[in-house]
């Protein structure tokens, strides 16, 4: 029964294929693959190297994996626009900005953005936001239309994924979120634990917020505490999310002080993440968000600097990663006075950058790291400059954080923690 209320965001037909991109061990494929099974639908497995072919091959009705993946198609898109000839390069950036404003007016009139305040708006605040978001909607249809027939229907024809994107298992990026929505590829985005067998939140078509988790499951209840009091706060309040309910675990195996830890005499749940709950509006632009969960990282990745301000470092990380530039990144900087970072460069986004700015020879096929870290810079004061913190000293590192080094989880998401003891030695260096 708790499959299916899941996946009732997908209902699949007997035909529909399934291309699945997921740990064989992990709670999230598991359920995923049963649910696939008990439909009769066709289920195709694939790996990073095969994904592209794969793709195209196959045409799944749904792609079914952690947000790595989307991250990586993403990528693969723009880097695909970006060697295109300048006239198709500048008309395909055109028509995205384009779609990327529709679907920002379109949320706006059906009510589907993300709101902290708990206070309603006025009924005639409201009226006249929805009747300029129609309008600028209106106007702009027309081009993106335009855009699905000239661009984005080569994307489809390369990519499937006619009926949906279904991604857990980690964060999915807001950048790469509305990327996807703007060219009409729907990501229906899930939230759980492996305690809770895995999912306890889901997005569904109808009322699918960009930036969100989606609402919880059918029996399922969230909360949101004060940290330091466990005082329970209002909707719209960032605080530790618990959550309830009929697929949460009874316990870990012969281990009844760890199940404590993490389990009060209530059945509530600490997840150890932080987030909070979009508050009810009957009107407005966030009348069809009420009740949402958005998530805004771990509890225990939250840095906290010498000067006693706490930063949470998947905020940048997620706006850094919005350059081409920057293939892999970890904010750090806990006990220091200011916020830095250790990251993997894309080697080939660097020098075709480097190449554009003249900063070496169009023939080089190397630049120095003094020229790299340079240009590194410039890209996370562009990508961070609206945050309170900015990104300090860097270390930049040649190798990759991969699952065969131990430097990221079987989900693909990278452990900070390892990653920080494996460059110990080298941070240190940076803050002297």
């Amino acid at each position: 029964m708790f499959i299916k209320s899941f996946w009732d965001i997908v209902p699949a037909e007997v035909g529909d294929r399934f291309l699945s991109m997921l740990p064989p061990w992990h709670a999230y494929e598991r359920a995923s693959e049963y649910f696939i099974f008990s439909c009769g639908a066709e289920q195709v497995y694939t790996t990073v190297r095969k994904l592209k072919n794969d793709l195209a091959h196959y045409q799944p009705h749904y792609l079914i994996s952690v947000p790595l993946v989307y991250e990586t198609l993403y990528s693969g898109i723009q880097k695909q626009i970006s060697t295109s000839s300048l006239v198709r390069k500048l008309v395909a950036l055109t028509f995205i900005r384009i779609s990327l404003a529709f679907m920002e007016c379109k949320r706006i009139y059906e009510g589907k953005c993300l709101t902290k305040h708990q206070k309603q708006p006025s009924y005639v605040y409201s009226m006249l936001d929805w009747l300029w978001a129609s309008i600028i909607a209106a106007i702009l249809f027309p081009a993106h239309m335009l855009a699905r027939k000239l661009v984005y229907r080569k994307i489809h024809s390369a990519i499937g994924i006619s009926k949906a994107g279904i991604s857990g298992g980690g964060s999915l990026s807001s950048h790469v979120d509305k990327f996807f929505e703007a060219i009409d590829v729907k990501v229906q985005n899930g939230y759980g634990l492996t305690e809770t067998s895995p999912v306890v939140a889901a997005r569904r078509l109808k009322y699918n917020v960009i930036g969100s988790v989606g609402h919880p499951l059918k029996h399922t209840e969230f909360k949101v505490v004060d940290s330091e009091t466990g005082e329970v706060l209002p909707p719209g309040s960032k605080g530790i999310l618990k959550v309830r309910g009929p697929q949460l675990m009874k316990g870990y195996y012969k281990n009844p002080s760890a199940t404590n830890k993490v389990i009060d005499g209530d059945g509530w749940l600490n997840t150890g993440d932080i987030g909070w709950i979009v508050p009810n509006h009957p009107t407005g632009r966030s009348r069809n968000s009420g009740g949402v969960i958005v998530i805004e990282g771990r509890a225990k990745d939250t840095i906290v600097l010498s000067t006693g301000e706490n930063v949470e470092p998947a905020q940048l990380e997620e706006a850094a990663m919005k350059s081409s530039l920057i293939q892999q990144i970890v904010v750090i900087g806990q006990d220091k006075r200011r916020v830095g970072a250790v990251i993997v460069p894309n080697k080939e986004e660097v020098l075709r950058a480097a190449r554009e700015l003249s900063i070496v020879d169009s023939d080089s096929s190397d630049v120095s790291q003094e020229k790299v870290t340079s240009l590194i810079y410039r890209e996370l004061k562009t990508w961070t400059s609206e945050y309170p913190f900015q990104i300090g000293p860097i270390l930049l590192v040649n190798d990759p954080f991969t699952i065969d080094n131990g430097l990221m989880t079987p989900t693909m998401k990278i452990r900070r923690d390892r990653v920080v003891a494996q460059y110990e030695d080298q941070i240190e260096n940076l803050y002297k």
